[in-house]
């Protein structure tokens, strides 16, 4: 058995029964994302073995892993869990519908663009509207470096767990000073407020996009890149102090 159907079989039905119930009914935003994450790696399987079977003409793992969130999401949000159908045979269709849907829109531009740049874009912006305020040029300047080096760190140093099986923790080599960084940083991710932590998380830690973040949180992405501006301010601080 795959390691995603593995993960579907050991949580109990209950547990999921009870995170519909809370989303439909109750409106709970957090039960939202954790089922985006329990079927997530349902998602990013579904987007690998498309990508394996297309001819190389330059679309990348990153750009149909976003459809294949889409899809997730646009499931979520349609799934009747009365109607007894489970919601793993439900968001299949619609999931390989998204990414069928979004890799036939691209066009060689956009494949040569690429998910990374098309994150860094986001993550950029976002700094840069927060940064206005901070008075002259090279005030604005440190701003955005500084903000921009704490998502580096978030990105690409393993300060967000995983799920690709790979350790991404700092090696032997590193210095003292370094992993006291980092495990600072993980500690301060879990005291920021839920949806700022929640965008650190999902943005960072599962690459989904801000307008896939703006859906589970159900605001605009403009909303996002505010809140993600700010829990980097935060960080920022706290790790400085």
């Amino acid at each position: 058995m795959t390691r995603v159907g593995l993960d579907i079989v050991l949580v109990p039905p209950r547990v999921e029964a009870s995170l519909w119930r809370r989303l439909r009914f109750e409106r709970e935003i957090r039960c939202r994302e954790q089922l985006f994450s329990r079927y997530r790696n349902l998602a990013r399987g579904l987007a690998v073995r498309q990508l394996r079977r297309r001819p190389d003409n330059g679309i990348e793992l990153g750009d149909m892993e976003q459809f294949a969130y889409e899809g997730l999401l646009h499931a979520i949000d349609r799934y009747d869990p009365v109607r007894g159908v489970p919601f793993g045979a439900f968001a299949r269709r619609r999931i390989l519908g998204c990414i069928i849907d979004g890799a036939a829109r691209l066009n060689e531009l956009d494949a040569q663009y690429g998910y990374r740049r098309k994150m860094a874009s986001e993550r950029l912006a976002s700094v840069a509207d927060a940064a206005t305020g901070a008075g002259d040029t090279l005030a604005v300047l440190t701003e955005m470096v500084s903000s921009m080096a704490i998502g580096v760190m978030l990105d690409d140093t393993g300060m967000i767990e995983r799920e690709d099986g790979a350790d991404h923790r700092p090696s032997a080599y590193e210095s003292l000073a370094w992993r006291q960084l980092h495990g600072k940083l993980r500690s301060e991710i879990e005291r920021l407020p839920e949806r700022e932590a929640m965008i650190i998380r999902q943005h960072y830690g599962n690459g989904v996009s801000f307008r896939q973040v703006a859906q589970l949180l159900g605001v605009t992405p403009g909303r996002v890149s505010q809140l993600h501006a700010k829990a980097l301010r935060t960080l920022r601080r706290r790790i400085g102090e």
